[in-house]
C-alpha cells in the first residue's frame, strides 16, 4: 500500500509530531483494527507492508493523519485527521513454493523388476501439499508422470523400458495449487 506524503512538518516543537495510522478491515466486518503507523516527516511517497494477513480474503485499508502532542516522552494528546478513502485489497496466495533440490535417481539393479527410484530433499514451506514428477529422454520434451501429488519426497518410476536413459526433474505445488520451477534434472539409465 503506497500513498503521497502531504504533511509538512513546519513546527521546530520537538513535542508534536506527525504519523499515518494505518487500518485494516476484513470485508464484511464493521471494526477497523489499527495495523501500524508512519512518521509523516519528511516529503515523498510512504509504504507500509501488512505482514498479518490470511490469504484469499479481502481487507479493506484507510489511512488516516494523526498529531501527536507529547510533554516528556509521554503522548498525552492525539488528534486525528482526515480518513483516505478505503482501498479494497484482496489477499491473493500467487507464491509459489521454494523450488526442490538434490534430486537423485538410481535403477533398481540386475534381476529386479525395472524401475527408477527418485529421492530429493524435502520442500520446508508450511503450505506445501506435494510434488509433480517431470520425466522425459534424450530431445524429447518432459512429461509429469505421477497421477495425483507425490506426498513424500521419494517417488519410484516402474514404467522404464530397458536400454533407455531418462532424465527426471521436480516441482513443488503448494495448498493452493501454486506450482515451483523444476529441479535440476537428475539422470539414469535401464540397462
Amino acid at each position: 500500500m503506497t500513498w503521497a506524503n502531504d504533511v509538512r512538518s513546519e513546527n521546530s516543537d520537538a513535542t508534536i509530531r506527525y504519523v499515518y495510522r494505518v487500518y485494516r478491515r476484513l470485508e464484511g466486518s464493521q471494526q477497523a483494527t489499527a495495523v501500524g503507523e508512519i512518521p509523516a516527516a519528511g516529503a515523498g511517497e510512504l509504504e507500509f507492508t501488512d505482514s498479518n494477513i490470511e490469504w484469499e480474503k479481502t481487507y479493506e485499508y484507510r489511512v488516516e493523519t494523526v498529531t501527536v502532542i507529547a510533554q516528556e516522552k509521554q503522548a498525552v494528546l492525539q488528534i486525528e485527521g482526515d480518513d483516505s478513502a478505503e482501498v479494497k485489497v484482496f489477499a491473493d496466495d500467487v507464491f509459489p513454493p521454494a523450488v526442490p533440490s538434490g534430486l537423485q535417481a538410481v535403477f533398481s539393479g540386475p534381476g529386479q523388476k525395472l524401475f527408477i527410484d527418485l529421492v530429493w530433499a524435502p520442500v520446508a514451506d508450511v503450505d506445501l501439499d506435494g510434488y509433480n514428477v517431470y520425466r522425459r529422454e534424450e530431445g524429447t520434451v518432459a512429461v509429469k508422470v505421477n497421477a495425483g501429488l507425490v506426498k513424500t519426497p521419494a517417488y519410484r518410476d516402474e514404467n522404464v523400458v530397458s536400454g533407455k536413459r531418462y532424465l527426471y526433474s521436480v516441482s513443488a505445488v503448494d495448498v493452493r495449487g501454486n506450482e515451483s520451477a523444476r529441479s535440476e534434472e537428475a539422470g539414469e539409465s535401464v540397462p
